[in-house]
């Protein structure tokens, strides 16, 4: 069955999820279908598209780097949760990791926004957004100060002022290997 917008409108299950992957795979075209149907302005369309690009692999995803500041872009902008966790966990698996191809797939001191980090900023410390999102932006916050740091020292003071008794156990397990200094 080919994948088209109604379809995608449909997809609300892991099995269906894998079904997506499995026929992206089959045509090689990452790229292509994210052009197509991440960035739709229906969010279950895009929600069932980016749910199936979760499960390619790193190297599979590296299609996509092209795409990033549209990614980083709907990240920012949408109103769907699920929209926004799954494209920050997108974004995430863009920047991180040694592919098989040698090729390195991290953000660069060069690749700063600070748009960006202030939303990361911003959502990983809101309790009203969820955990998924609160830790990616975490993340991502992060990987971003880490070239520079009187950005870092920005990023631990913020760490530690948080109230954490507020957050739930993924926020403060990761919070807590960020200011030990064991997260990498």
């Amino acid at each position: 069955m080919a994948i088209t917008s109604e379809r995608l409108r449909q997809t609300f299950s892991e099995g269906g999820a894998q079904e997506i992957y499995r026929e992206i795979k089959a045509t090689g075209g990452f790229l292509d279908f994210a052009r197509r149907y991440v960035f739709d302005k229906d969010y279950r369309v895009a929600r069932s598209a980016l749910w199936g690009l979760t499960k390619a692999t790193d190297e599979e995803l590296s299609e996509l780097q092209v795409t990033l500041n549209e990614l980083i872009d709907q990240a920012m902008q949408t109103a769907n949760s699920s929209v926004r966790r799954l494209t920050l966990n997108i974004i995430e698996r863009l920047r991180v990791g040694e592919l098989r191809s040698g090729m390195r797939l991290i953000l660069e001191e060069d690749d700063l926004r600070t748009d960006f980090l202030d939303f990361c900023f911003e959502h990983m410390v809101s309790i009203e957004e969820f955990p998924g999102i609160q830790t990616l932006c975490m993340k991502l916050a992060y990987r971003m100060c880490s070239f520079y740091p009187e950005l870092m020292d920005e990023l631990k003071r913020t760490l530690e002022a948080m109230e954490i008794e507020y957050y739930k156990p993924a926020v403060k397990c990761l919070r807590k290997r960020i200011l030990s200094g064991k997260y990498r």
